[in-house]
């Protein structure tokens, strides 16, 4: 089978199309035939070494942590999910392949109303989205809050943090500007072309960051923030921000399946769009990282294994709009 690995830290030029022995599941494993992958920009960190001290690898490494398939053989002991199953979570790597092996606990079962290659947007981005809206910032009806950075994480928290009851003020580029408020968001603010300070008529109570910031712009946010506010931040650090008059948190995702069926169960109500901006065969890899790196990626991008993955160059973009 086809996999993308690195072999070496370094640029996209590391990134190779290799062929390896597709996997076996072992004992309580399952194989899944993966539909899609998706990329996610901490891979960038993984690539060029910047994760070492956090995240080890064991090279040749498969890239991917996105995953969606189909569960095509099963270990022993192994009850659910059955071979034929559709399903969709995050791996510790691996995914970015035509075939990958997984624990059961790390799987939980696709959304219905999705293609199934879409559903490879959800885990890392919308996983990250839940737990900044309801574990570390616990929303409620009432609150204002501003999103900085509505790439797919911040999409998601738009929706999420909409539904919770939060009047929602949120950051875009132009290009993503009419994109944000189909999401929901009461306000979009231009950040090209307007302050937030200019933008907001009042402090919020909440401030997530989903923008890749220094930390002299994320410490610039603080007086955006009501006294007795939170900073949620899934990027840069924050917590020497915080004091009497301000929480500050920066947190990893973690790999609560819980979360993620509840994100499934939104999608298949309707309460819950997945937007992915473009599809990619899965060879292309290394050109998205590139693409990534320069700012040139247009949205969330999945990445999808088999017969478009020979060569094809064309990117088939996606609107749901």
């Amino acid at each position: 089978m086809k996999a993308m690995r690195i072999h070496q830290y370094g640029d996209p030029s590391v990134i190779r199309h290799d062929d390896v022995p597709r996997p076996v599941p072992g004992a309580g494993q399952v194989l899944v035939e993966i539909a899609a992958t998706s990329f996610n920009p901490f891979e960038i960190g993984l690539r060029r070494g910047l994760l070492h001290s956090v995240f080890p690898l064991d090279l040749p490494y498969t890239l991917g942590s996105d995953v969606a398939g189909v569960v095509v053989e099963a270990g022993a002991a192994v009850r659910t999910p059955a071979v034929g199953d559709r399903v969709v979570g995050r791996l510790d790597g691996g995914a970015a392949a035509e075939y990958a092996v997984a624990g059961p606990e790390r799987l939980v079962p696709a959304p219905s109303a999705l293609p199934l290659a879409h559903a490879a947007a959800l885990p890392v981005a919308g996983v990250t989205a839940w737990e900044a809206v309801f574990v570390h910032a616990d929303i409620t009806a009432g609150q204002r809050v501003l999103i900085n950075g509505t790439g797919s994480i911040g999409g998601f928290a738009v929706q999420l943090a909409k539904q919770a009851g939060a009047h929602v003020v949120a950051t875009a580029g132009p290009a993503r500007l009419d994109a944000v408020r189909r999401l929901g968001a009461d306000q979009v603010v231009d950040y090209t072309s307007t302050s937030l300070a200019e933008a907001l008529d009042e402090p919020v109570d909440v401030l997530f960051n989903f923008a890749a910031v220094e930390p002299a712009p994320a410490a610039r946010l603080v007086p955006l923030i009501r006294p007795g506010g939170a900073l949620v931040s899934a990027t840069v650090e924050v917590e020497h921000l915080a004091g009497p008059r301000l929480r500050a948190t920066r947190f990893v995702v973690s790999d609560d399946t819980d979360h993620l069926a509840a994100l499934v169960k939104l999608i298949d109500a309707g309460l819950l769009r997945v937007d992915v901006a473009a599809s990619r065969p899965l060879a292309e890899l290394a050109a998205v990282h590139r693409e990534a790196e320069a700012g040139r990626l247009p949205g969330k991008t999945i990445l999808t294994p088999g017969a478009g993955d020979a060569g094809r160059s064309a990117v088939h973009r996606l609107d749901q709009g």
